[in-house]
């Protein structure tokens, strides 16, 4: 008898294999589209920037207007300047002046030499003012500032140091420097009070 034939062994089956793994943009569209737009975005922003910064021929002209309208005209002697409830006028200078005084018996020599400014105060608010001498600067053609000189200014023209003005009313008054000889007067700078910004008044 012959011996019954074995049946084969089964044949290993393959295994499945796993699906392949979908790359991080294809499973995130959503933000990979958002991500498109912002880059789209930045891109535009930045293309009109840089045209942005030259402007145009009209706003070139715009802009020059408005800076040409804005810039302070110089004041000279004779021109009102106005510093908070004050107008201003400077009427006259005079320098190289070696003493002031009234008379003989009452006169003050100075250091150097006297600069005298003479000028009109007008009070343009609406109640009294108290108008000081010692608020204003005298700035010479070295850029160096000089303050008013109290005793030869009350010497020369008593009652002016320190001045109430009612509204609408003016005084005339003479404020003196005592500067180094030689010195030559630049710009005077009015002030409402020592604590005003102050404005400037050239004297050449």
């Amino acid at each position: 008898m012959s011996t019954p034939q074995q049946p084969a062994p089964p044949q290993p089956q393959p295994q499945p294999q796993p699906p392949a793994q979908k790359s991080w943009f294809a499973r995130h569209k959503i933000l990979t589209g958002l991500g498109a737009v912002i880059v789209a975005i930045i891109a535009i922003t930045a293309v009109s920037g840089g045209s942005g910064d030259k402007p145009s021929d009209a706003a070139r002209a715009a802009g020059a207007a408005t800076g040409a309208a804005e810039a302070p005209v110089d004041a000279r002697i004779g021109t009102p300047v106005r510093d908070g409830k004050f107008e201003f006028v400077v009427n006259g200078v005079e320098a190289g002046v070696p003493s002031v005084g009234v008379n003989e018996y009452l006169t003050e020599k100075a250091q150097g030499q006297f600069v005298l400014v003479r000028m009109t105060v007008r009070n343009i608010g609406d109640r009294a003012q108290s108008f000081t001498t010692s608020a204003q600067k005298l700035v010479d053609a070295q850029d160096r500032q000089h303050s008013v000189d109290d005793m030869a200014t009350i010497t020369l023209d008593q009652g002016v140091a320190f001045e109430q003005i009612n509204p609408g009313n003016s005084v005339e008054a003479t404020i003196v420097f005592d500067v180094p000889p030689g010195t030559v007067p630049a710009v005077l700078e009015v002030h409402d009070s020592v604590f005003s910004g102050g404005e400037s008044i050239l004297l050449q």
